[in-house]
């Protein structure tokens, strides 16, 4: 299982009807010591029954299980986590809103789900731009800033932020549009909303351009989310990687970032939930 096989299950979970919760507010999560607020990827640990998954999560100290579509809210939401960036369509990660022929299906789909999420007290939403397939980047960008504009305004009347994911084209997401961060600080500054930012991938981002903790620093206020890995290979993200993860994870600490923190390495070690309660050490900075 991989993200991208992840996301085509998400199509019959949108279609599911979804039950508010009074435990998605933050007055009623568990909240863990240190500066970093931090979640786990549903699609890294597939193999794992969510309602175990979240259990295990909050028993080492994280807050949420993230990239869930709306049937999967309320299992976290029991389990006194939250889902810290949730799905809100079902085009997967290279259709979307570059292309025009998408901007009808994308806003009904955020109009039913944005609406959905605020009452199980969520607060953030991912979205993707989709691949360039031969389109330039100023035109998707206008392209993208046009299909998103109606999703914001549903957005701002329901304090809900739509993300948009910066991957790297190079090696995982080959074609994929928005694979810098000038281009999404761009697109951010166009839209020009509160409401819309971006979802920085450190594993992503390290791949395609480096300079990851200048870049968070100087661009801190248009980031919403940070995702994690190891670079290379996607896995722990420990000394058996390239990344100094307590470093990044004090620089934005340090920029008084109080979002969260997904953890979306694929562990390579049988144990699991051993990797991941070792990438909350980690990171808990």
């Amino acid at each position: 299982m991989n993200r991208k096989d992840a996301l085509r299950l998400l199509a019959a979970s949108l279609a599911m009807p979804t039950v508010a919760s009074s435990m998605g507010t933050s007055e009623n999560l568990n909240l863990f010591g240190g500066r970093i607020r931090q979640s786990v990827c549903r699609w890294c640990f597939q193999d794992i029954p969510l309602p175990e998954l979240a259990a295990a999560s909050k028993d080492i100290g994280l807050q949420s299980v993230e990239l869930l579509g709306p049937d999967e809210w309320q299992v976290v939401l029991d389990a006194g986590l939250t889902c810290a960036i949730a799905y809100g369509n079902d085009h997967g990660l290279t259709r979307g809103f570059n292309d025009p022929s998408l901007h009808s299906s994308l806003m009904e789909q955020y109009a039913k789900n944005i609406p959905k999420a605020a009452d199980a007290g969520l607060t953030q939403i991912i979205c993707f731009p989709g691949n360039r397939r031969g389109m330039d980047d100023q035109t998707g960008l206008e392209n993208c800033a046009r299909g998103l504009d109606p999703v914001i305004k549903i957005a701002e009347k329901h304090n809900i932020v739509i993300s948009m994911e910066l991957m790297n084209s190079k090696i995982n997401h080959p074609d994929y549009m928005a694979d810098s961060t000038a281009w999404g600080v761009a697109l951010v500054d166009k839209i020009g909303s509160p409401n819309f930012k971006l979802l920085y991938d450190i594993y992503h981002m390290q791949i395609q351009e480096g300079n990851v903790i200048a870049t968070i620093r100087q661009y801190s206020d248009y980031i919403s989310h940070y995702h994690t890995a190891g670079v290379p290979g996607r896995h722990e993200i420990d000394e058996s990687q390239e990344l100094n993860y307590p470093a990044i994870m004090n620089a934005i600490a340090e920029t008084g970032y109080a979002g969260f923190v997904g953890q979306e390495f694929i562990p390579a070690r049988p144990d699991k939930m051993a990797s991941l309660a070792q990438a909350q050490k980690i990171c808990d900075v």
